[in-house]
């Protein structure tokens, strides 16, 4: 059924269009009761105001725009985006305020959706995520004039203000943590190396080992299960192969695990496994994963509130810090089997 239209309204009542205008949008021009009759009509054919044109009469379009350029193999298995959109979504619900999501196959095609999308008047505000270095995004987002929050930081998103946790004070963490059980030798599986937050991560393993005493290195991936198995059967092929592994991702240590079972490399008696990510996911395996730990559920609440607060008053624009992710020991770590190694 096609949707009505202020002309099918004004037909069906009796009137002119302008009247039905008048009559919908709450402006004087019109007697009670044909604006009463007019209302009468549009709830009976089931009318509802067109969120494009609203928002070129001024109204809010009542959505906010996420988009994401990443494989979307691998969003649809990662717990965090789950619980991220489920916070942002919840939040913005409170408001009657819709989430638009668009996976895009990069970052070019992102940036035409920002253009479209504001042109289009289709979303009152943006989400942006996986900051990169030196990211072409935010200028265009500047230049947009649409109000965006970014998760991530700190700093070097020009004027955006943005909802952020300490990543490299969370690696270190863990980094630290696998040296006091008396690990030596660790091998890091990080994620995209474009994304500051890998490189942050890169840099803090790098840091915190060579501060310890410590033999470490990393190894980019994209996230996904497939890469993050064959890395790990890369390291582990080695003749002085890693006492402990750092994933950037729970998904990818669970593959981890999966690839020691195949070599016979026993968990955790000859080989620790860590996840920079926790979830049901991290939980439910065996053994269960040592893991940093934070509520991203909230986390997306957060980043939902302080972007309609933004909405509502653009002075309301600040860099808000979360809590830094919590290590949670598991099953899935233990000193090393051979110290001497």
């Amino acid at each position: 059924m096609a949707r009505p239209t202020i002309a099918d309204i004004a037909s069906r009542a009796g009137v002119s269009k302008g009247a039905v205008s008048f009559a919908l949008n709450g402006r004087p021009g019109v007697s009670a009761a044909t604006r009463e009759r007019i209302l009468r009509v549009a709830e009976e054919m089931n009318w509802r105001p067109h969120s494009a044109a609203r928002a070129l009469g001024g109204a809010r379009a009542g959505t906010v725009g996420l988009v994401l350029a990443r494989p979307a193999r691998t969003i649809g298995l990662e717990p965090f985006f789950g619980q991220l959109l489920s916070g942002l979504q919840a939040a913005l619900s409170t408001r009657g305020t819709a989430l638009q999501l668009l996976v895009v196959e990069d970052t070019a095609a992102e940036i035409e959706v920002y253009r479209r999308w504001a042109s289009e008047h289709r979303v009152d505000g943006f989400v942006l995520v996986d900051l990169q270095v030196r990211d072409p995004r935010v200028p265009v987002l500047e230049e947009l004039g649409v109000p965006a929050m970014v998760i991530g930081g700190p700093g070097r998103h020009g004027r955006l203000p943005s909802v952020w946790a300490d990543d490299r004070e969370a690696m270190l963490s863990l980094v630290e943590y696998l040296a006091a059980l008396g690990h030596r030798r660790i091998a890091h599986l990080a994620g995209l190396p474009a994304f500051q937050h890998t490189r942050r991560r890169i840099r803090a393993v790098r840091d915190g080992a060579r501060r310890l005493g410590l033999e470490a290195v990393s190894l980019p991936t994209d996230f996904s299960d497939a890469e993050g198995a064959a890395a790990t059967r890369t390291l582990l092929a080695r003749p002085r192969r890693p006492t402990a592994l750092i994933y950037d991702s729970d998904v990818m240590a669970v593959a981890g695990l999966g690839v020691a079972a195949e070599m016979g490399v026993a968990v955790p008696g000859e080989l620790s496994v860590v996840s920079f990510e926790d979830s049901a996911l991290a939980r439910i395996v065996h053994p269960a994963l040592t893991a940093l730990t934070r509520d991203t559920f909230a986390l997306g609440e957060q980043v939902a509130r302080a972007l309609l607060a933004l909405l509502d008053d653009p002075e309301e624009a600040r860099d808000i810090k979360n809590p830094t992710p919590r290590l949670t020991v598991r099953e899935s770590t233990a000193p090393p089997g051979d110290r001497t190694a």
